[in-house]
């Protein structure tokens, strides 16, 4: 049996960038493509490797969205960064990991950690607040807190 030579490239500069880190397929087809590689070999290559369990795009949302809640961010943000990076909205719901996560405990030390432990005491300060939370990834149920 004979390999293709572009195919062994191919599957080599996959793997080095698997060993780096996790990526999605689309993250891999699009590091290949711009090597200049061929789409279809491309495809070919990273089935390949998720048949082998090489690339797994459950390993990565799982991967991606702990690394994200220990820098602080919010499920919403999270869901909308795995979705850029092609996870799919089925593949997220399937997840229970979003579930078994506390992110009112974590949006808490996130707003400690920014503004300290005083709630704020007016308008100006909860629209500050608020505004940075959104940012972070954390939706208004979760949110909402009063001020004096």
């Amino acid at each position: 049996m004979t390999t293709n030579p572009s195919k062994t490239i191919i599957r080599n500069a996959a793997l080095n960038l698997l060993a780096n880190r996790e990526h999605t397929k689309l993250e891999l087809e699009r590091k290949l493509s711009a090597k200049g590689f061929a789409a279809d070999e491309i495809t070919s290559i990273i089935d390949e490797l998720t048949q082998k369990n090489l690339q797994s795009d459950v390993r990565f949302l799982e991967s991606y969205v702990n690394m994200r809640i220990n820098h602080g961010f919010g499920p919403m943000r999270i869901k909308q960064e795995l979705h850029v990076r092609g996870i799919s909205k089925d593949l997220i719901q399937q997840s229970d990991i979003f579930a078994a996560f506390d992110w009112q405990e974590l949006m808490q030390k996130v707003r400690i950690k920014k503004f300290g432990h005083v709630l704020p005491q007016n308008f100006q300060e909860k629209s500050k607040q608020m505004r940075y939370l959104a940012y972070k990834g954390f939706n208004l149920e979760l949110i909402g807190f009063d001020c004096e």
